[in-house]
């Protein structure tokens, strides 16, 4: 083996380790949180929230990989990674973890001078604590022991979002708590949706994840009632119910994200009607595309109000 592929290699079993694509989505949930409420661009702000939510992101990625290793050796969808298929050493990969967990926390605690905590840690660097403990230390075992893990999980994936608008703003109030419940509601169709076409390869690891034991009614009848509430939380900033927000939906935009809220309902009935793997898989993909669009929607409109604001 040349040493370009040794390179290539070790990377190859990093980026599996820390789930390069999932951390990446959920620093791009933390920048559009972020982008909702600046009005100047801070690049080392920026940075610091990239980095650190990347690197603490990555270290919860990794531990979870530990305490799963043994379970994740009977799901085809895990058998490869690095510690299911003992291509890293445990040592070296929680000595990994713990290196960049403090490494998250460090850049997430430059974002801001405003301390708390006994005047250690940033709201931002916090919050990312707060998500790694719940994550790895609470939902993770729970996988094993009832679906109820799936509310729980909710708490830490709902967290970027929040924690891109706290980074900003250092405040969290009400605004930073309609981002938490947008991204905390949508979770249930998301996760439903996988552990609804990954059922036998959970069961037979041992993972608890399906809402009522097994494929069915009440499964689906959660993930389209939690798209409802979603659709409902994600235009409560709307113009046209004039609330006390710090950010607020045009007309056109608000109009643009309840179509959307609309579609993704549509999809979840679609799920809750055929209650097959099709439907289970067509949710998945819509629950992608629907908040990543919803965020670069609100993201837009928060520049397209400045803009204006500043040209009067």
């Amino acid at each position: 083996m040349t040493i370009k592929d040794r390179v290539f290699s070790v990377l190859q079993l990093y980026t599996a380790l820390i789930k390069f694509r999932l951390s990446s989505f959920i620093v791009f949930s933390a920048l559009a949180g972020y982008f909702m409420a600046i009005e100047e661009i801070d690049l080392n702000q920026i940075s610091c929230l990239i980095l650190g939510g990347f690197f603490i992101t990555g270290s919860a990625n990794t531990l979870n990989q530990y305490i799963e290793r043994k379970h994740d050796r009977f799901m085809k969808r895990t058998e490869n990674r690095p510690l299911a298929s003992k291509s890293m050493s445990l040592f070296h990969a929680v000595t990994f973890a713990i290196l960049i967990g403090a490494i998250g926390v460090y850049f997430l605690n430059q974002i801001s001078e405003k301390t708390t905590c006994f005047n250690l840690l940033t709201k931002s660097s916090l919050f990312g604590i707060i998500s790694l403990i719940i994550y790895v230390f609470v939902y993770t075992p729970l996988k094993r022991v009832s679906p109820i893990s799936i509310l729980i999980g909710a708490i830490p994936g709902a967290i970027p979002f929040l924690l891109g608008w706290v980074a900003a703003t250092d405040d969290f109030g009400f605004s930073a708590g309609v981002l938490f419940a947008i991204q905390f509601f949508w979770q249930f169709p998301h996760f439903i949706a996988i552990s609804w076409i990954l059922d036998d390869q959970y069961k037979n690891a041992g993972f608890k994840m399906m809402i009522g034991s097994k494929k069915g009614h009440l499964a689906a009848l959660t993930s389209f009632i939690a798209a409802c509430f979603l659709t409902g939380v994600s235009i409560i900033s709307w113009d046209v119910f004039n609330l006390n927000l710090d950010f607020h939906l045009s007309l056109f935009s608000g109009l643009i994200v309840f179509l959307l809220g609309i579609s993704f309902c549509y999809r979840n009935w679609q799920f809750l009607q055929k209650q097959d793997d099709s439907s289970a898989k067509k949710t998945l993909l819509s629950s992608y595309i629907y908040l990543s669009l919803i965020q670069i929607i609100y993201v837009i409109d928060n520049y397209w109000e400045l803009s204006s604001k500043y040209t009067l």
